[in-house]
């Protein structure tokens, strides 16, 4: 990639280029205005993405006569794979591609999917309530177009989440006090955008196809991301796109494997030649920068944190290709001391992962009319969204201000107070869901026969509010998180750990309800979540272990954030 320079008033942004691969300039690109056209794309992105994801379970289950435990499973993990996907999203970008070419590709592969996934909706069409015949589990030819259809989809959606986050991030100058405050700002109006997205998918979308076909509702999520693409090429003029700089995994092998087979020892700090890279960067100017960089922490000697890491620049190596920088190494360092916080993310996402599936189920169960209006079940995270819409702009421009001006600090909150906050509400998020599940119970022991039963959805919304409350706190946080604290070379792969998280979370509850069943099916011969009808599952017992599993994974995050020290005071002094 040849970097052609051009007069400017403007000074050029070092590491930095426009769509047409020349050097970015200050003035020119970048800011708001370039953040607000990746805001707008993951308003359609999501809509797409979540308008199928969110009533998936009801299709499998309905059309393609799958039980609710099957259904759930299929979509747990094609929405695990989606999101596991977004680190080889984030890794692509910062390795090979930028950002900006890897979402048009993945968006391309997304919108292939969802034509394939209308396709077979439509072949499917005459299996509607009220003429079940011609309905049969999906098999042979329909099979393969049903699953190919949604691991495009999900390939698709991995690289738009990989990409677009760390994309939007890299507008802002993180050298000034206003560009972080305006950076933390769009990591914020991102959840906020990605929950419009989920408004008009969980409404307006679930409706089309609960009422007019799953045709009409696949159609709908193909032109929104069909649609999504002309946006995001508009912002093109106003995009500065960074260099990749080479894969950043090749880094962290080498920095492990030397300080495992470096031997003997050195008094003096290390000073290797930066030009023992695996992988130089594609630019001159990106090469001049990484240089600038390394040799300017290549001077210090090597923090003491992770000691046992520290021989891969201070002892002698065990062959040349295992030269390292002291710049690699606390680039590594920062990798590894992140990884206790993602992993403490995981079991709040499983926790999401269930409500997402059998709330859904339970409302199925359930008065779902509002006066007049039915409401769809797979509405039902219409509730959190609402939440999250309002919470967004009142954080940002109430809470973030005055937490400013209580503790004098650039950031108010800190993104492990803000992730913390996210981990205690869902604790309370599955003991409300508990407390629902035993009312509801009850009210179909006392009326077997009933359906809908005598009670209203609404009791799920509590919990939901806490959900999605939770929700706000952790992504939104992590996502900044991640991109603050890694380093500049692993960006996007840093970024894409938060979508990660959900993709664990999520394969995770998958095993959790294997292992429950397995365990209480050998206990007392009947498992817990097993068969056809809900109301025969102990869903509750389920929700408490959950609730004490989510108690002690929270104990567990306290551990590692009281004592993680933050790379740098920006944004969290």
């Amino acid at each position: 990639m040849e970097i052609v320079k051009e007069e400017s008033d403007g000074s050029i942004w070092e590491g930095y280029v426009d769509w047409r691969k020349r050097a970015a300039v200050r003035g020119r690109h970048g800011g708001m205005m370039a953040a607000g056209f990746v805001l707008g794309v993951e308003v359609l992105e999501n809509l797409a993405f979540l308008a199928n994801a969110s009533n998936l379970v009801m299709y499998l289950r309905k059309y393609m006569e799958f039980s609710p435990a099957k259904s759930a499973n299929h979509v747990t993990t094609f929405m695990g794979t989606a999101f596991l996907l977004a680190l080889l999203g984030g890794f692509l970008s910062d390795a090979f591609f930028t950002t900006y070419y890897v979402f048009l590709f993945s968006s391309l592969l997304e919108f292939l999917g969802l034509v394939m996934l209308t396709v077979q909706a439509k072949v499917s069409s005459s299996c509607e309530e009220g003429n079940s015949k011609g309905c049969k589990e999906v098999g042979g030819r329909e099979a393969a177009v049903l699953f190919i259809g949604l691991y495009l989809v999900a390939l698709g959606v991995g690289g738009i989440k990989g990409s677009l986050p760390a994309h939007g991030a890299e507008q802002f100058d993180e050298g000034s006090p206003q560009g972080r405050k305006r950076r933390s700002s769009f990591f914020n109006y991102f959840v906020f955008s990605l929950s419009c997205g989920a408004l008009i998918a969980v409404t307006f979308v679930v409706w089309v196809e609960d009422n007019l076909g799953w045709q009409w509702g696949f159609g709908i999520s193909t032109i929104s991301i069909f649609l999504s693409i002309p946006l995001f090429l508009a912002g093109s003029p106003f995009y500065r796109n960074k260099i990749p700089t080479g894969s950043p995994l090749t880094t962290i092998l080498k920095v492990l494997v030397a300080a495992a087979l470096n031997r003997g020892s050195s008094n003096k700090p290390a000073t290797n030649a930066v030009a023992s890279l695996a992988r130089s960067p594609s630019t001159s100017t990106a090469k001049q920068l990484i240089n600038k960089e390394l040799t300017q922490n290549n001077t210090t000697n090597p923090t003491q944190s992770l000691k046992f890491l520290n021989k891969a620049v201070q002892n002698p190596p065990f062959h040349p290709s295992l030269k390292c920088t002291t710049q690699q190494l606390e680039d590594v360092k920062i990798v590894l001391k992140v990884l206790p916080i993602f992993a403490c993310t995981i079991i709040l996402n499983s926790c999401l992962a269930q409500l997402s599936t059998f709330s859904i189920e339970q409302a199925s169960t359930m008065n779902t009319k509002i006066s007049s209006l039915k409401v769809p079940p797979a509405s039902l995270p219409i509730f959190p969204v609402l939440f999250i819409i309002l919470l967004a702009p009142l954080y940002d421009h109430l809470i973030i201000p005055f937490a400013r001006t209580l503790t004098r600090t650039e950031a108010g909150i800190t993104h492990l107070q803000r992730i913390g906050v996210g981990l205690l509400l869902s604790v309370l998020a599955m003991a409300v869901a508990a407390l629902v599940e035993t009312k509801r119970k009850a009210v179909a022991g006392a009326h077997p026969d009933a359906h809908p039963l005598p009670i209203t959805f609404l009791w799920i919304a509590f919990q939901y509010l806490f959900l999605g409350s939770a929700d706000l706190f952790t992504l939104a946080g992590l996502l900044e998180f991640f991109f603050t604290e890694a380093p500049a070379t692993m960006r996007s792969l840093a970024t894409a750990l938060s979508w990660a998280s959900l993709a664990v979370g999520y394969y995770l509850s998958s095993v959790i309800v294997s292992v429950v069943n397995r365990v209480t099916a050998k206990a007392s011969h009947t498992p817990w979540l097993s068969g056809h009808n809900i109301n025969h599952y102990r869903l509750s017992n389920f929700y408490w272990l959950m609730c004490a599993l989510s108690g002690f994974n929270f104990l567990h995050y306290l551990f590692w954030a009281l004592k993680y020290k933050y790379r740098s005071t920006q944004g969290n002094k």
